[in-house]
């Protein structure tokens, strides 16, 4: 077989233990990052993505997919009600109202049926209301647009992201590192589990053990809380497998040349099968002003922001690896 699978490859499989207890101890710890004033301060917690400039997936979606040339820091889980309604409350009251409309089942469920451009302003907020540049640019009729030649922070190779900002919504190789990458083997995983086992899901309506939160053969009436989504990513982020669908900036193309394009969202939902979850799964394409129940946000943080918005594509790892088509999905 001309491309060995990822199973066979060879320092993956003599360092698998080592990795496993290496991981352990080396996870990025989380550090949360806190907004707000008073009854409406709410925190977002953060993990570390590190090992910047590591070399692309050349197995999953898209191709070499997680190659990001800088260290980042993204959202262990997925934003809350909590954090849009503490934010829409804090917002009013500076007389700038956000006005992002949820789902309600709980302060502690993910926040679902925003849009892309409702999950893009919430990132402005949380940089406009620490003194930052917003990511994303709006009109005066609230219109989003690409940032031009002359604005402050216009990175021409991403004109949705100003690269002075410093929360954003995570890019798709962002996302992919985060979800499949291994830093201690500097291999990906075909989950988002830290492994390339079909992780157990939903078993049966209201199963309490599970490593991802997806139909197996059963599903739950609605997604769980953003920290009760079993098992971490290598880096400890939480849920980038099941519960719901998360938006990513990149357009579905991967180019991000006009404004209206459709977006990505990847990930699955509490009513996917596992083959959503996988690395090769290209996730769904859709229009930003769409909003679904089962599609939620998670944040990225630029510690120092530049014009490197978009991940380094000449890195690439010819080493075991093997090549499978992209396959779609559906909510």
């Amino acid at each position: 077989h001309p491309y060995p699978s990822r199973s066979c490859i060879p320092m993956k499989a003599f360092f698998a233990s080592l990795a496993l207890l290496a991981s352990l101890s080396l996870a990025a710890p989380t550090l949360a990052d806190t907004f707000g004033t008073g009854a409406n301060t709410f925190s977002v917690d953060f993990v570390t993505i590190g090992d910047p400039g590591n070399s692309g997936d050349l197995t999953g979606s898209p191709y070499n997919g997680g190659a990001v040339a800088y260290e980042y820091r993204i959202g262990k889980y997925e934003i809350s009600e909590d954090a849009i309604d503490k934010a829409n409350a804090l917002s009013a009251l500076e007389g700038n109202p956000l006005g992002i409309t949820h789902d309600g089942r709980g302060a502690n469920k993910p926040a679902t049926s925003i849009s892309w451009f409702e999950a893009a302003r919430f990132v402005n907020w949380l940089n406009t209301s620490t003194g930052g540049m917003p990511a994303y640019k709006f009109d005066i009729n609230g219109d989003f647009q690409l940032w031009e030649p002359g604005d402050a922070g216009y990175d021409p190779n991403n004109r949705y992201r100003n690269s002075q900002a410093q929360y954003v919504l995570p890019s798709a190789h962002e996302w992919y590192k985060a979800a499949y990458f291994d830093p201690v083997t500097d291999t990906y995983f075909d989950y988002p589990t830290g492994s390339d086992t079909v992780p157990d899901g939903i078993d049966f309506v209201g199963d309490p053990v599970f490593d991802a939160v997806y139909r197996d053969p059963d599903a739950n009436a609605q997604p769980n809380d953003i920290s009760n989504v079993g098992v971490l990513s290598p880096f400890g982020t939480a849920g980038q497998g099941g519960n719901v669908f998360e938006w990513l900036e990149t357009a579905f193309d991967l180019v991000n040349d006009l404004p209206g394009k459709q977006r990505g969202l990847r990930g699955g939902g509490w009513t996917s099968t596992s083959s959503v979850l996988q690395a090769l799964n290209s996730g769904i394409g859709t229009l930003p002003a769409f909003t679904s129940d089962k599609a939620g946000f998670r944040v990225l943080h630029i510690p120092e922001p530049s014009s490197l918005a978009l991940t380094a594509f000449g890195a690439l790892s010819l080493a075991g690896v093997r090549r499978s088509g992209r396959r779609g999905c559906h909510l």
